[in-house]
């Protein structure tokens, strides 16, 4: 397998920015958002658990709904794709024995010799102290997938923007996840930047290396 070159990385994340403004008449095409989409499903989280769900959005009237509860930002109508991020509000055996159940049959192993395994995340995530805030420690699975997410879409040419200004109360209630045992956390529209966008140029400002890396 070839690997990307270190500069070709940089030149991507160098590209990337947080798109303020998308052109509308730009869709990605399926085989770019079928390998978006894998990118998502192969993101890594703690234990494996994957304690997510990402609801793609590419249906109009639902983004422009969407939009009204994003403080208008035009980002969410306008985008090719709109990617929300849900999570389990709390993690239960039952979502540990799927996962384990799973891994057992993509490694052709006995389910059994997971019980290990099983119990320890049962007894973290379930009936141990951080059981009480698992929609928490959920949500920073959700960060990772959309950090994943945003990177492998720069590599490939897809702009994106983070987007925490939303109410994820009024996320819930349009995408019908009220009562579902999910609640959205973020969200991310994904598309292609506006020749319109002044922010494709601006300067990205970041500190210092030596602000930022410790080396030992």
């Amino acid at each position: 397998m070839d690997h990307l070159s270190p500069s070709t990385l940089l030149e991507s994340l160098h590209w990337r920015y947080a798109t303020k403004k998308f052109d509308a008449s730009k869709k990605i095409d399926k085989k770019t958002w079928s390998a978006l989409e894998e990118v998502l499903i192969l993101s890594p989280s703690s234990y494996g658990l994957q304690p997510w769900k990402f609801i793609i959005i590419e249906n109009q009237e639902i983004k422009d709904k969407l939009k009204s509860v994003s403080w208008n930002q035009s980002q969410v109508s306008d985008c090719s794709h709109h990617v929300v991020f849900a999570v389990k509000e709390k993690m239960d055996e039952a979502h540990i024995e799927h996962f384990i159940k799973q891994m057992a049959k993509v490694r052709g192993i006995d389910a059994t010799s997971l019980e290990g395994y099983k119990k320890i995340m049962v007894g973290d995530l379930v009936n141990g102290p951080r059981g009480q805030m698992s929609a928490e420690w959920a949500a920073r699975q959700a960060y990772i997938a959309l950090g994943n997410f945003m990177t492998a879409a720069a590599v490939i040419g897809i702009d994106t923007c983070p987007l925490e200004g939303i109410d994820t109360a009024k996320y819930d209630e349009i995408l019908e996840l009220k009562g579902s045992g999910w609640k959205v956390v973020v969200a991310c529209p994904a598309g292609y930047r506006s020749i319109e966008d002044k922010y494709a140029e601006t300067k990205k400002v970041r500190f210092d290396s030596s602000d930022l890396i410790i080396h030992k």
